[in-house]
C-alpha cells in the first residue's frame, strides 16, 4: 500500500520524533503546557509545509504522507500531534471553500509556521448535534458582528486564527450556518481551559465572540453553507484523528513488547508465557487493521472520491482506530501490571491519550449513526 517514499518519509519521521518530540511529551503531559520545544522544531525542519498546496507556501504532500505525518508524531507524543491536526482543520474550509484572497491571505502563514489556527464549531450546547447552536452573526455593512461563545476548542489562546461557524438566519436550522476565518486580534477572547485526563499538553477551552467585527470578504463560501463545509470538513480531518489514534496504539504496543522481553517471573521473561503472546498478537492485529483502514481513507482523498466513499470509509477510519487505541492501551497497561498504572511508565499515558480518540470530531457512536446511514442508503 505504501511506496518507498512513503517508507522512507516514515523512518525520517520517526527518527526525528523520537529525538525531537518523545523528550519532552513526559513533561507536557505532566506540567499540561503546549509543547513549544516540539512544535518550534516542527516548524524548523520543514514539517510543518507538508500538507499544504505547494502554490500557497506547502509541499502539498499526499494524504497517506500526512497520516504517516500525524502517526509518527502521536506515536512520540499524543499532545503534540494536534498541532499536525488542528492547524489543517482550521485551513480545510478555506482550502477547499474560500476565495482565493482568503487561501493566499492566511495559508501560507500556517504553512510557514507564522500562525496557528482553531476549528470553532462545537458549542456547550451544541456538540453533536451543530444545528442547535447559538453563535450568531448579523451583516452591518462590509462586516458581520459576531457573537456567542464556542467550547471544546483545541488550540484555545495559542491560536491566531478562528475558522468560526455561525448562524447568519437563526430561523433556518442548519441551513441558517455560515463560516468565518476570524483574527484573534479582531477582539476574540479566551474563556476557561479545561483541565482535561489526556493529551494535555493542548490547550482545550473555550473562544468567546462579543461584538466581534469581521470583514464580509473572511467569509467561507456562501451564507448558509457552514454545514456543508463544516460536514465536508469532517469527512476530511476525521482519518488523521485515526492516524492519531494509530500513533498511539503502536506507542503502547511497542513499550509493552518491550517491557516483557524483559520482565522476568517463575525463572522466565514473561514473553515466553503464551497467554501474553496471545494478547501481544491481538494487540498487534489491532493495531495494523486501524492503519490499513486509515491509510484506505487518506488514499481517497488522494483520489479525491468520486464515488463519495468517504464519508464511510472516514468514519470507519476514525471509529476503528480510535477503538484500537483504547483496547491496545488498556491491555498494555495490564501487561506491565503494577508498573502500568504508575507514571514511571508512559503506558498509563498512553491509555489517558487514547481515550480522546473516541470522543472528539465526532464520537464513535456518532461514527456508527453515519456508517449505518451509508450502508442503509
Amino acid at each position: 500500500m505504501l511506496t518507498e517514499e512513503h517508507r522512507e518519509l516514515r523512518q525520517a519521521l520517526r527518527a526525528w520524533a523520537d529525538c525531537e518530540v518523545a523528550p519532552f511529551a513526559k513533561e507536557v503531559d505532566r506540567d499540561a503546557r503546549f509543547p513549544r520545544e516540539a512544535f518550534k522544531s516542527y516548524v524548523a525542519n520543514g514539517w510543518v509545509r507538508m500538507q499544504y498546496p505547494a502554490e500557497y507556501g506547502g509541499d502539498g504532500a499526499d494524504a497517506v504522507s500526512n497520516a504517516i505525518l500525524i502517526e509518527e508524531i502521536a506515536r512520540a507524543c499524543g499532545s503534540s500531534s494536534l498541532f499536525a491536526l488542528i492547524s489543517k482543520l482550521g485551513m480545510i474550509p478555506v482550502i477547499n471553500w474560500g476565495t482565493g484572497e482568503l487561501k493566499e491571505k492566511y495559508v501560507p502563514r500556517i504553512a510557514a509556521g507564522e500562525s496557528q489556527a482553531s476549528y470553532c464549531l462545537s458549542e456547550s450546547g451544541a456538540g453533536s448535534d451543530v444545528a442547535s447552536m447559538t453563535t450568531r452573526a448579523v451583516r452591518d455593512g462590509d462586516a458581520y458582528v459576531l457573537n456567542g461563545a464556542k467550547y471544546w476548542i483545541t488550540n484555545a489562546g495559542v491560536s491566531d486564527i478562528y475558522t468560526v461557524f455561525a448562524k447568519t438566519d437563526p430561523d433556518a436550522g442548519h441551513r441558517g450556518i455560515s463560516c468565518f476565518v476570524v483574527e484573534r486580534d479582531w477582539g476574540v477572547k479566551i474563556g476557561k481551559l479545561e483541565e482535561k485526563m489526556g493529551v494535555r499538553g493542548s490547550p482545550t477551552g473555550e473562544v468567546l465572540l462579543e461584538d466581534v467585527r469581521v470583514p464580509a470578504a473572511n467569509l467561507v463560501g456562501e451564507e448558509g453553507q457552514g454545514f456543508a463545509i463544516a460536514m465536508g470538513t469532517l469527512n476530511r480531518s476525521r482519518p488523521g484523528i485515526g492516524a492519531q489514534a494509530v500513533g498511539i496504539a503502536q506507542a503502547a504496543l511497542d513499550a509493552a513488547a518491550a517491557y516483557v522481553k524483559e520482565r522476568v517471573q517463575f525463572g522466565h521473561a514473561i514473553a515466553e508465557f503464551q497467554a501474553l503472546r496471545f494478547m501481544l498478537a491481538d494487540m498487534d492485529m489491532q493495531v495494523e487493521s486501524a492503519r490499513r483502514m486509515v491509510y484506505e481513507a487518506h488514499a481517497l482523498i488522494d483520489t479525491g472520491d468520486p464515488r463519495n466513499e468517504l464519508p464511510r470509509i472516514g468514519a470507519m477510519a476514525k471509529c476503528l482506530a480510535g477503538d484500537a487505541a483504547m483496547k491496545v492501551a488498556t491491555d498494555a497497561v495490564q501487561l506491565l501490571g503494577g508498573y502500568g498504572y504508575t507514571k514511571d511508565f508512559p503506558l498509563e499515558r498512553f491509555m489517558r491519550d487514547a481515550k480522546i480518540t473516541q470522543i472528539y470530531e465526532g464520537t464513535n457512536q456518532i461514527q456508527r449513526v453515519v456508517i449505518a446511514k451509508q450502508l442503509l442508503v
